[in-house]
C-alpha cells in the first residue's frame, strides 16, 4: 500500500536534482533596490556561497556572495518578473531554499539542522514556504508509523481499512492547508506555486455517461491545466511546472502526433503574452517530440520548428543554434507520417532500367532501404519474404533500396538469397559522379531527392522501412517485418469494417 502527499516540487531534499550552471542567468540580476540578507551559523569568513534560481527541474547559477563576520552575506534582489524558487548552495553541500517575488528576504540558520533551524525573519513567500514545509514534515512523522503498520502482513483487513481511513484524513488534512494557503495568500508566488500541486477534483461522470472512465478522462485532461498560471513566467522557475508538463506529456495526453499538435498549441497559445513562459513551453515540446520513441512523433517536431523557429519566435537561439533545429526539421520533413512521399527513381538489378517508386500500383507499399552488410538486415530479410508472400496477395509490394556503396555485394547478396520477387534499386558510384546526376537529372531520368535518398529519408542506420498507402503516403515507419504485419492486419480490419 503507498500513501503520498500531494506536494510535488515541495520536497526536503532537492540536492538530486541539482545541476549548476550558467544557461538561464542572463540578465536574470538586474538592478534592484530589494536585498536579500543570510545569517547561517556554521559558515566561515570568506566562503563562498552561491545564489541559484530553479529553470524547470535544474538549477542554474545567478550570483556569488563571500561570507562575512558571523555568517552573513548578501545579494541584490532578482527583480519582480524574474521570481520563482531560488536556493543557496552552502560549503559542503549544504542548500537553503527559498520562493523570491522580487522583495526583500531576510533569514537565519544553522548548517547542522537545514531546513528545519531556518527562521524567516522578512519576505511572505519565503515564510509561507518554510511554514508549508513544517507542516508536511509533521505530517510526514504522523504517516509514519501508519506506514510501517500497514507493511505487517499479519493485520486484518478491519485493521488496514482503519489505516487507509487514517492515511485518507492525512490527505484531506494536506489538502485543507493548500486550500487555506490559497484563500489566505491568492495573491502571491508560492499561493501559485501551490496551486500547482492540486490535482483536479474530477468530478463523477454523470449517469448518462456510457463509459464513466472515459468521460472522467476526458474531464481530467481538461482540468489539468486549470492550476497553472500561464501569464506568470517566474513559475518556470519551479519544478512543478516541469513535472505537470512530464506528467502530461508522458501519461495524459494521447501519444498521437496529430493531436499532440493541437494540444500542445492551444497550451503554447496560452503562454503567447509571457516570454518565459512560452519560451519553456516551446523549448520542451520542442524537445520532447525530437527524443520521443513513439512513432511519428517527428510530426510534431517538424511542426513546432515550422510555427516558432523557422519564423523567428525562437528569439532566444543564436544563428548557429537556430540552423542546427531547422536543419534537422528538413532531415526529417520528406518522410512524415500522414504525407507523401518523394518519388524514388533508381535503377533496378539491370543497373540499365529505372523504376519509379509512383509507378508501383499496390494498395500498400513497404519502401524498405538495407544493406548486404547489414547483420540486422539479413535477419530481416526472412521476415519480409514471410511477410510478403502472406501479403502480397493482398494488395502488398516491397520497394527494396540497397544502401550498398558498390553494387556488387548487393547484387551478390540477392542472386545468393533468391529474392527476386520484390522491387530492387539501388545507386552506384557512376550515376553518382557530378557529371552523370547532372545529366539524369536535367534529363528527367531521376530526381535528386532520388539519387540522395539517404537524407530524403534520413538514413542513418538500417534497415529503415515505411509502410506507404496506394497514395504513397506514410502509414507507419521505422518499424520492424513483425510489426509491419500486425499493422496491416489492423489496417485491412478497419477497411472491411468502414
Amino acid at each position: 500500500m503507498t500513501f503520498r502527499f500531494r506536494q510535488g516540487a515541495f520536497a526536503l531534499s532537492v540536492l538530486s536534482a541539482l545541476t549548476l550552471g550558467n544557461a538561464d542567468s542572463r540578465g536574470l540580476l538586474a538592478q534592484s533596490d530589494a536585498v536579500l540578507h543570510f545569517e547561517i551559523e556554521g559558515l566561515a569568513e570568506g566562503d563562498t556561497v552561491y545564489l541559484a534560481n530553479y529553470y524547470g527541474n535544474k538549477m542554474y547559477y545567478a550570483d556569488t556572495a563571500v561570507v562575512g563576520k558571523k555568517g552573513v552575506f548578501e545579494y541584490v534582489s532578482p527583480p519582480a518578473e524574474k521570481g520563482g524558487k531560488y536556493g543557496l548552495v552552502l560549503p559542503s553541500s549544504g542548500f537553503v531554499e527559498m520562493v523570491l517575488s522580487g522583495g526583500p528576504v531576510s533569514l537565519t540558520a544553522d548548517v547542522a539542522n537545514l531546513p528545519g533551524s531556518v527562521k524567516v525573519e522578512e519576505g511572505l513567500d519565503t515564510e509561507l514556504f518554510y511554514q508549508y514545509l513544517a507542516f508536511i514534515q509533521d505530517m510526514r512523522e504522523r504517516r509514519a508509523p501508519i506506514d510501517s503498520r500497514a507493511k505487517d502482513s499479519t493485520i486484518t483487513e478491519a485493521e488496514m481499512a482503519q489505516l487507509k481511513q487514517d492515511m485518507s484524513v492525512l490527505n484531506l488534512q494536506v489538502e485543507a492547508e493548500q486550500d487555506r494557503i490559497q484563500a489566505e495568500h491568492g495573491n502571491t508566488l508560492f499561493a501559485k506555486m501551490i496551486a500547482m500541486v492540486q490535482e483536479p477534483n474530477v468530478p463523477d461522470a454523470p449517469a448518462s455517461a456510457s463509459n464513466p472512465q472515459l468521460w472522467r478522462y476526458y474531464k481530467f485532461r481538461d482540468m489539468f491545466w486549470d492550476r497553472v498560471d500561464f501569464s506568470d513566467g517566474r513559475l518556470v522557475r519551479d519544478p512543478a511546472l516541469h513535472n505537470l508538463l512530464e506528467q502530461y506529456w508522458g501519461g495524459v495526453m494521447p501519444q498521437l502526433p496529430d493531436t499532440a499538435m493541437v494540444e500542445v498549441h492551444k497550451l503554447i497559445g496560452k503562454a503567447s503574452q509571457d516570454p518565459d513562459m512560452f519560451k519553456y513551453l516551446v523549448h520542451f515540446f520542442t524537445f520532447s517530440a525530437e527524443k520521443s520513441q513513439v512513432m511519428c512523433m517527428d510530426k510534431l517536431f517538424v511542426d513546432m520548428v515550422d510555427r516558432y523557429y523557422s519564423t523567428g519566435k525562437a528569439d532566444w537561439l543564436n544563428e548557429e543554434q537556430l540552423k542546427k533545429v531547422t536543419d534537422r526539421a528538413e532531415d526529417l520533413r520528406y518522410a512524415l507520417c500522414g504525407q507523401r512521399v518523394p518519388n524514388i527513381i533508381l535503377p533496378d538489378t539491370t543497373q540499365q532500367n529505372w523504376v519509379s517508386l509512383y509507378d508501383v500500383e499496390a494498395e500498400y507499399t513497404l519502401l524498405s532501404i538495407w544493406e548486404s552488410t547489414c547483420g540486422h538486415c539479413k535477419k530481416e530479410m526472412p521476415k519480409l519474404q514471410e511477410l510478403y508472400e502472406e501479403w502480397h496477395p493482398k494488395g502488398l509490394e516491397i520497394y527494396a533500396i540497397g544502401n550498398d556503396f558498390e553494387p556488387e555485394p548487393w547484387l551478390k547478396f540477392l542472386k545468393e538469397k533468391d529474392i527476386s520477387e520484390w522491387i530492387h534499386v539501388s545507386d552506384n558510384p557512376q550515376i553518382n559522379a557530378a557529371d552523370s546526376a547532372t545529366a539524369l537529372i536535367m534529363g528527367g531520368v531521376t530526381t535528386l531527392q532520388s539519387l540522395n535518398f539517404r537524407t530524403t529519408f534520413d538514413v542513418f542506420a538500417t534497415p529503415k522501412m515505411f509502410l506507404l498507402d496506394k497514395d504513397k503516403k506514410v502509414i507507419a515507419k521505422q518499424v520492424g517485418a513483425e510489426q509491419i504485419g500486425e499493422i496491416l492486419a489492423r489496417e485491412t480490419a478497419q477497411r472491411a469494417a468502414e
